[in-house]
């Protein structure tokens, strides 16, 4: 169901666990798959002495729905208050135990679900899961249900607890990580187009004032000196050539953009997880000599492979090298990672395909001793031939 046709308070808040996933670009509904896991409610009375009976049946009616109603605010609540849903469905088991075994299940649920917002929160929520294991074993032995039943509670909820709390953290992180690149991409872009802006109105405004005022000369002379206007007409059409030629060379700047905000993100990326980062720009003039196409191949295949560095290499340190030799661009990237065999993936075999569709082509290798080297060549005629 689209949030927009849901009732008002069960549209996910923006700090909501539904609301975080849609931020990061997943579905707000991802997470409700877990609810699958409450299927135990109809599993459990295949171990009961009363089995499948019709109080069972009724109270199953009657709780089920409302777990699951409990289970959506969950998602959807704002931070603060997420956690109150959480309690109501430890509250739901305790109040069915005396006469619903099968209410375990919503006890469970509601453990996990009170994981914390803060990364600092894992010691009071550890606590709490005892304080609450402590309640619900004291409450189940009184009403006489054998302990061989209830020792697997304590270690499951505080296991998987833990489990969903270390992917919570990592999740709020990723999407943090997310914006921070996302915030950089949009700065190196605003700031270059401010200077290409710049430029183009320097280069503008000094040759539209020159073009005005020698055609207006023109204008004058046309009819008593005919040679003095022509002499002035092609000194319009000569200025007008010029500035063609400084506004491509300009606009031309705009292309090296995405490499310095892929090389900016790569920073970020790397030394917010401990690696080191560096890079290297040989050639007084490789900005302008790169074409469009060759130098999107080369930016994406920079994010691609500082990607890979920070997710499998293990590296302390990543070296980005780059310079413009013998009609070719060349592009390097080097870690200390572990190295090893280079498994080809989704990641890899995309990085391929673009560069061969540039005309150029990729190595990757082990180093000896531990790391990675990856060279990208494309040759810079490329343009010329698409241009044909």
């Amino acid at each position: 169901m689209h949030p927009a046709r849901l009732p008002q308070w069960l549209r996910p808040a923006p700090d909501s666990v539904a609301g975080n996933a849609k931020s990061a670009g997943r579905s707000p509904w991802t997470d409700a798959v877990h609810a699958l896991w409450s299927g135990w409610v109809f599993i459990t009375p295949a171990f009961t002495p009363n089995g499948y009976d019709a109080r069972w049946l009724w109270l199953t009616l009657a709780s089920w729905p409302l777990f699951l109603l409990l289970y959506a605010r969950v998602l959807t609540a704002p931070a603060r208050s997420a956690h109150r849903y959480a309690l109501a469905m430890v509250a739901l088991c305790l109040v069915l135990l005396p006469w619903y075994p099968a209410g375990f299940s919503y006890f469970v649920f509601g453990c996990v679900l009170l994981h914390p917002q803060r990364v600092r929160a894992l010691a009071p929520y550890l606590a709490l899961l005892l304080a609450l294991n402590v309640v619900l074993l004291g409450w189940a032995l009184w009403l006489g249900y054998p302990w061989r039943m209830l020792a697997w509670i304590p270690p499951v909820t505080l296991i998987v607890g833990i489990v969903v709390h270390v992917e919570h953290i990592g999740k709020r992180k990723d999407l943090a990580l997310k914006l921070s690149q996302e915030e950089v991409r949009r700065l190196a872009a605003t700031a270059e187009r401010e200077r290409i802006g710049r430029d183009l109105h320097d280069l503008l405004g000094h040759t539209l004032s020159m073009v005005a005022l020698k055609s207006d000369l023109a204008a004058r002379l046309v009819a008593r000196d005919p040679d003095a206007a022509r002499a002035e007409i092609e000194q319009v059409a000569r200025g007008a050539r010029d500035a063609l030629a400084q506004v491509r060379r300009a606009v031309s700047g705009i292309r090296a953009a995405g490499i310095a905000a892929e090389l900016a993100s790569a920073r970020l990326l790397l030394e917010c997880d401990g690696v080191a980062f560096g890079y290297r720009l040989e050639g007084d003039d490789v900005d302008a000599v790169l074409p469009p196409s060759v130098e999107t191949a080369l930016a994406l295949t920079v994010r691609e492979a500082i990607t890979n560095v920070q997710r499998h290499a293990r590296a302390s340190r990543a070296e980005v090298w780059f310079t413009v030799v013998g009609g070719e661009a060349v592009l390097r990237v080097v870690d200390d990672g572990r190295g090893g065999a280079i498994v080809p993936g989704n990641g890899l075999a995309g990085m391929r395909e673009r560069l061969e569709a540039a005309r150029g082509c990729l190595r990757i290798d082990a180093i000896e001793g531990g790391g990675t080297r990856l060279e990208a060549r494309v040759p810079l005629a490329v343009e010329d031939d698409h241009a044909r």
